[in-house]
């Protein structure tokens, strides 16, 4: 057996076997119920600093 041919195989089957447990080990790791606050916090995070909502400006094509 050529080495090509060996490390294709091992590619096609344990190769595959370890990247899709990688993926849903993954997934399980970001989607575990212990992780809500810091995704929370890190979709909060980007109006920490505001202190009051910010005024509407009026559109060009209007005139008030």
């Amino acid at each position: 057996m050529e080495f090509y041919t060996f490390l294709r195989h091992l590619a096609d089957s344990w190769g595959l076997l370890f990247m899709t447990l990688f993926f849903v080990g993954s997934c399980l790791w970001v989607l575990r119920p212990s992780s809500k606050a810091l995704h929370a916090e890190a979709a909060n995070s980007i109006f920490r600093d505001d202190s009051a909502p910010a005024e509407a400006k009026p559109s060009a094509g209007k005139e008030a």
